[in-house]
């Protein structure tokens, strides 16, 4: 008896599934790259990969009947198979846009500082004993990925589709509106401002490595910690078997016993934290965190350590804050204790895990309301790790300077004539109040910490930090104009000298800028000076860039004109964000702007590093002087471009928004 044929219906569902598997194979990196940007960035790295992977082989429909996935034909060797069909491209990419953007969206109610339900569940599969995680990319793809993390989710999938996968405006409008998106159109907009901050780099940096979901790294746990879980697996099992028996025999009228507030299983107890020897800095070549003993009169108060790990085990379970770019993930391993103690009402944990400061704090009175400050501190130095704030109060910042610290004072960067201030420091390292700078139009006074290092670390080196928001205070340099005797290459110095101080004090009041943005230090480069015509006076071009944590750097460029007051503001005249511009991988820099003389006559002024040899204008007014700078007479509103010549042949254009442009 011949066997009746399948029904259509079931060959039809077949065919479709086949086409959507097929679809689903073709752009599987892809949609994995849609999923894995547009997840929430709160998520690590590592949870991200996994629900990446898993939302994508999730969007095919009917995986109850679906075979095994055939593995297309290398690009550009394919026969005569046909592409997948448009429709079901389509239908997986808003599949994938509307599940990863459902982990972003909070429901309706929820605390808006809080991250999403979705975030706090565990992430399905499970992978047990290894790290997942996309290769490190470059400097560039690490702008880009901060970047992506500051916007929204509607945004980064905009972003996405339209620079890697290519689609227009109003297809992504409708895919979004489809996902659930509210307002589609300023997703669009955040994404154009985006690509604007980025540039033509766009479509090659999402291409790379940084953000291949599909191209990933694997790094095991803690291969010992693993063993000890499995002895300490049996042992609590045969513990909960015996106390569940004595329990069943000793039950009481009162009832169980408050619960302790324990460290989760799997993450460090307070016997297991790192504590340095009080004089290892003097043993060592590595002067950093590392080389920080354990101070303070309650490093052995356990119940103290144990809120603190367990506050940094899920910091969104309380008040927590990160500096920019600092991941808030447990600590990979047992961190090292640098502090425990009370200080002006409040009690304070300082431990650090080799990348990363957290500061836990509780009021004296409350010790359930602790809250917690999470700060990169990788590759940090002895400028740098010399000091952490631990308090801030009505009369200022308290601060615990490292062990090789000799000598602290406070000095105020708008009076640089006079001379620094001893600040006392207790024994445990913790330092008097130090005033709080003003900033805006009330900026009158900018207090900076001014320290010693010990002679065994470096002879008479005294150092500037400032107080910026952040738990580390930034470093603050200095780099003298080149020329007078000195080598042609002049690098960073430190920022105490006559010449340093009285430049930085032009320069004090624009840090408040910089507060809370993770700047790990500033170098003030005066890079050229001037003579203004018509007897104007002499005046100096500076570069002023603003290092972070994360590596890349934002820069202000100013004119020093002659005034009454040593504290006078210098002059604007360009900035630029995330660039390498005043650094040692950007020591060419040329700068102009409008001045006008006492005359009423405007002139373009225009200067440039010690390499440029000519500096050129065009435009409305056209001029050429040989050397490092240039004065030309220029209506104020006139359109000019400036370019410079280097000794090395290469043109050189001014950095940032300056006037001439």
């Amino acid at each position: 008896m011949p066997i009746p044929p399948l029904p259509r219906t079931v060959l039809h569902t077949r065919a479709g599934l086949e086409r959507a598997e097929s679809a689903l194979v073709e752009e599987y990196g892809g949609l994995v790259r849609l999923a894995y940007l547009t997840l929430p960035p709160s998520l690590s790295r590592h949870r991200r990969v996994l629900l990446a992977h898993s939302l994508v082989q999730r969007s095919l429909p009917g995986s109850r009947a679906r075979s095994a996935p055939r593995v297309p034909a290398p690009r550009g060797r394919r026969t005569g198979k046909t592409q997948p069909a448009v429709a079901e491209k389509d239908r997986l990419r808003s599949h994938v846009v509307r599940s990863a953007l459902a982990y972003a969206r909070p429901p309706r109610g929820w605390p808006r500082r809080m991250p999403p339900p979705r975030t706090l569940l565990p992430t399905l599969p499970v992978v047990w004993g290894l790290r997942l995680f996309p290769r490190a990319g470059g400097a560039d793809e690490i702008a880009l990925g901060q970047a992506l993390a500051g916007t929204t989710a509607a945004a980064r999938t905009a972003f996405v589709l339209r620079e890697v996968d290519g689609l227009p405006d109003p297809s992504i409008e409708a895919l979004l509106r489809t996902a659930g998106v509210a307002d589609p159109a300023s997703a669009l907009r955040s994404a154009t401002r985006l690509q604007e901050t980025v540039g033509t780099a766009a479509r090659t940096l999402l291409a790379s490595r940084e953000f291949d979901a599909c191209s990933v790294q694997t790094r095991p746990t803690d291969l010992l910690r693993r063993r000890r879980r499995v002895h300490l697996l049996w042992a609590a099992l045969t513990a909960v078997v015996i106390t569940a028996v004595l329990l069943a025999f000793s039950w009481t009228e009162s009832g169980p016993s408050a619960p302790r507030d324990d460290v989760p299983a799997g993450l460090p107890r307070p016997a297991d934290l790192v504590r340095t020897a009080a004089d290892a800095w003097s043993r060592t070549a590595r002067i950093d965190f590392t080389a920080w003993p354990a101070r303070g009169d309650r490093t052995h108060d356990d119940d103290l350590l144990t809120r603190a790990l367990s506050a940094w085990a899920h910091p969104s379970h309380g008040r927590y804050d990160t500096t920019s770019g600092t991941p808030a993930d447990p600590p990979p391993r047992a961190p090292q204790l640098l502090y425990a103690g009370d200080v002006d009402g409040i009690t304070v944990v300082l431990l650090h895990d080799g990348e990363r400061l957290v500061r836990y704090s509780e009021p004296l009175d409350a010790p359930a309301e602790g809250t917690l400050v999470l700060a990169r501190a990788d590759d940090a130095d002895v400028t740098t790790a010399a000091a952490v704030l631990v308090a801030r109060g009505a009369k200022g910042g308290r601060y615990l300077l490292a062990p090789w610290v000799a000598e602290a004072g406070t000095r105020d960067l708008l009076d640089p004539d006079s001379p620094a201030r001893p600040l006392d420091v207790a024994g445990d390292g913790i330092t008097a109040p130090v005033p709080a700078p003003t900033g805006g139009a009330a900026c009158d006074h900018r207090p900076v910490l001014q320290l010693r290092s010990s002679a065994r670390i470096a002879e008479k080196h005294a150092f500037l930090l400032t107080d910026l928001g952040e738990l580390s205070p930034v470093h603050l340099t200095y780099t003298p104009l080149p020329g007078h005797g000195s080598p042609p290459a002049r690098q960073p110095r430190e920022a105490t000298g006559a010449t340093a101080l009285l430049a930085w004090a032009h320069l004090a009041c624009g840090l408040e800028d910089l507060r809370g943005s993770g700047v790990r230090a500033v170098n003030t480069w005066d890079f050229a000076e001037q003579d203004l015509p018509e007897g104007g006076g002499h005046v100096v071009w500076s570069c002023t860039r603003a290092t972070t944590w994360r590596g890349p750097g934002d820069v202000g460029l100013f004119l020093r004109t002659p005034a009454d007051s040593p504290a006078a503001p210098a002059d604007p005249v360009g900035r630029a964000r995330g660039t390498a511009a005043c650094s040692r991988f950007g020591q060419h820099v040329v700068a102009d702007t409008r001045w006008r003389a006492r005359t009423g006559h405007w002139y373009l002024l225009a200067a440039g590093s010690r390499a440029v040899t000519r500096i050129e204008v065009s435009g409305d007014v056209t001029a050429r002087a040989n050397g490092r700078t240039l004065a030309v007479r220029a209506a104020q509103d006139a359109r000019t471009r400036v370019t410079a010549r280097l000794d090395t042949g290469a043109s050189l254009e001014p950095v940032g928004d300056g006037a001439g442009r």
